[in-house]
């Protein structure tokens, strides 16, 4: 991994077309090491969740350059750039996003199973006890609690050893209690295994546990990098 996970330069992003077309990332530039924790911060429609939907790869910017683990994302198409993320980025959604006729074990064997990995089972059954569903190996979505279901959704994340996760309001959809639960196994992750940490969430307080809080508003970076806190007694402030 180099020495900068991320690099940014000077994104530009719209959607939508003619008269209802948004801008929304104005000339972002910013840099993020490897094995740094940061929290994306901001109001709602500030551009933090498509600021991360386009460092993962899934959303491309109209101008600027995005270089993920050294690699110019631009030079990629679709199948390429779907290979690269399957291999170097875990990503984590508010609303889970598990296969419903899937259980636990076969939603995280998925994405393994489409890379070709001839352990796919066994290393989704090791990263499911590894998150505590040791017993839940067999269950569907349904049978099992949002906590339990976000669980299962980072274990699939971080099936591959990705070196970057990248966690959109991973807490959004729990409670405060079962929410407080994911993000100390998000942080637990992040340190055993050095991965770099993109974290996007209406939690300031959450957002200075990281090792760097940056704040958008309209499209922008309202204000240099913001030193952390580093203490996880702050949780709880709200945004």
């Amino acid at each position: 991994m180099p020495d900068k996970a991320i690099a940014l330069e000077n994104l530009d992003l719209s959607l939508g077309s003619g008269a209802a077309r948004v801008h929304i990332l104005k000339g972002i530039s910013l840099d993020v090491d490897a094995g740094e924790a940061i929290g994306l911060v901001g109001p709602s429609g500030s551009g933090k969740s498509t600021l991360l939907m386009t460092m993962a790869g899934l959303e491309r910017p109209d101008s600027g350059r995005i270089t993920i683990a050294g690699q110019n994302l631009a030079g990629m198409d679709e199948d390429a750039l779907a290979r690269f993320r399957g291999r170097n980025i875990g990503i984590v959604f508010q609303s889970f996003h598990l296969v419903p006729t899937m259980t636990a074990l076969e939603n995280v064997a998925l994405p393994l199973e489409l890379a070709d990995r001839p352990d796919a089972f066994a290393r989704a059954e090791k990263e499911l006890r590894a998150v505590g569903l040791g017993e839940r190996l067999n269950h569907y979505p349904a049978q099992l609690s949002g906590g339990e279901q976000q669980r299962v959704a980072i274990a699939r994340a971080i099936a591959p050893d990705p070196a970057i996760i990248v966690a959109d309001e991973p807490t959004g959809n729990l409670d405060e209690t079962t929410g407080g639960s994911i993000v100390d196994l998000l942080f637990a992750i992040k340190r055993d295994r050095g991965a770099t940490l993109v974290l996007v969430t209406h939690d300031t307080a959450l957002a200075r546990s990281c090792d760097r809080m940056v704040r958008l508003r309209s499209g922008r970076i309202e204000e240099p990098d913001t030193p952390a806190g580093n203490t996880m007694a702050d949780r709880g402030e709200a945004d």
